[in-house]
């Protein structure tokens, strides 16, 4: 371990399990003197942690590199280094050929490696002192998806604020034929219940008032206990209820063949339990859910709402939505346009189908031509932003218990997140930063609410 501070610059793409990712990475290079800085100029290390999900990911992975690699030659003539790596979804994917491509990166990793960030840092501080001049990056590569999983040598989790995530469930079997996550991330897996409850106390210990667990399919849930019991995820969240000081619980991403009885009721049951599901849908024609593999109906998606919506009326609801699929007509397109006027939601991701190498959708006859896409997409989005902004206007009177994490652009001001994920503005003193409060909405937006101290 070091006493010198070294500057430590991450750049995270894509979901919150890359976010939670990032900040363990820092947690791991913490005690071996790396410091988190805001910005990549005079970093010592640099840390691209990327995604694979959006459309030309290694495309933008190889542009910032680009932008890297001038800043690490203008540190190298000043007799200083910074070390390159990449990290993430494209990195396991394209490991080798990033290599190549950017021979000046010292290290290629994945999601499943970077507890390993010490040693392969180690590495190439050693190589970086004996190569006085070198052009070439160290070429460390470590794509693996070791026996052992990496959470069992992570340090102590460290909080950044009154909010967290926990990551809890890793991997994905479904092999939907869009994704590229079953083969970057691997198979199913959940951390030990035990695991789980002891990072979270240590968390609210450090002044956590809320948890987002984190999972690829997270409703896939299901650690072992100490006495051998199988917990799934609503279970799980009845255990963490108990933990004294955690105010609010939430999850994602969940998959709609993985949502059960338990995990319903526990919405009816538990107040800690934030009432907002994300909950993907995708498509809501039958026969594009099939070619998707999805493993669901449209029907049985609308009938686990249903349900849910029976368990906690106030329950709002979120999803993703892919326009385009291959072989997409005008009817599968105007099903999903159903679905979305028949359940109702409050947010969404929407996106243009993009093939992804290596899957089997990129291989499907009938591509949908862009043209097409953009225009449903269009109509998809003033759908779901009517929805949404109708949702808002609809929160204006009501008093919504807000937990305050950020500071706002102007003196004064705070900003929460609501119990259904709206960013909410307020004027508030300084000591209720961190604290759940009750706040009257006295206005909105089509993105965000405004409120009063009640």
């Amino acid at each position: 371990m070091s006493g010198e501070k070294k500057r430590l610059f991450i750049r995270t793409y894509g979901c919150q399990m890359n976010v939670y990712d990032s900040g363990r990475m820092t947690d791991v290079l913490a005690p071996f003197g790396y410091a988190p800085t805001d910005q990549p100029e005079g970093a010592d290390m640099v840390v691209i942690n990327t995604c694979h999900i959006r459309e030309k990911a290694s495309e933008k992975v190889f542009s910032e590199l680009g932008r890297l690699r001038v800043l690490k030659e203008e540190r190298r003539a000043d007799g200083k280094d910074m070390i390159l790596a990449v990290a993430g979804c494209v990195a396991q994917a394209e490991g080798e050929f990033i290599l190549q491509r950017a021979p000046f990166v010292d290290i290629v990793l994945g999601p499943q490696t970077y507890h390993k960030l010490p040693e392969m840092v180690a590495r190439a501080e050693r190589a970086a002192a004996s190569k006085t001049g070198r052009k070439t990056g160290v070429g460390i590569l470590d794509t693996d998806f070791p026996l052992e999983p990496k959470f069992d040598h992570l340090p102590e989790p460290v909080a950044h604020g009154s909010a967290a995530f926990l990551s809890v469930q890793e991997g994905c079997d479904k092999f939907c034929t869009f994704c590229v996550v079953p083969y970057t991330r691997g198979a199913e897996y959940s951390r030990p219940v035990d695991d789980v409850l002891k990072e979270a106390r240590l968390l609210v210990g450090q002044g956590v008032r809320e948890l987002t667990l984190l999972g690829q399919n997270v409703n896939a849930y299901h650690g072992t206990s100490a006495d051998g019991r199988e917990l799934g995820l609503g279970d799980l969240c009845r255990e963490l209820a108990t933990i004294n000081g955690l105010e609010r619980i939430r999850y994602t991403t969940s998959h709609p063949r993985d949502l059960d009885d338990a995990l319903i009721s526990a919405h009816a049951e538990l107040p800690q339990l934030m009432p907002f599901l994300h909950l993907p849908v995708q498509s809501g024609s039958d026969r594009i859910l099939k070619a998707m593999n999805r493993g669901h109906t449209a029907a049985d998606y609308i009938a686990k709402i249903e349900r849910l919506r029976q368990a906690n009326p106030d329950l709002a609801l979120s999803s993703d939505f892919i326009v385009g699929f291959p072989g997409e007509t005008d009817a599968d397109f105007d099903a999903t346009m159903a679905l979305v006027q028949t359940v109702g939601f409050v947010q969404a991701y929407s996106f243009k189908y993009s093939p992804r190498p290596g899957t089997p959708a990129a291989t499907m006859e009938q591509q949908v031509p862009e043209n097409v896409k953009s225009a449903r997409l269009s109509a998809l989005q003033a759908l779901l932003s009517a929805q949404q902004d109708a949702f808002n206007q609809s929160c204006i009177g009501r008093d919504l218990r807000v937990l305050l994490d950020r500071t706002g652009r102007h003196d004064g001001q705070m900003v929460g997140r609501s119990p259904f994920m709206q960013p909410v503005h307020v004027t508030a003193p300084a000591e209720l930063f961190g604290q759940v409060v009750t706040l009257r909405i006295v206005g909105a937006t089509a993105t965000s609410l405004a409120g009063e101290l009640v």
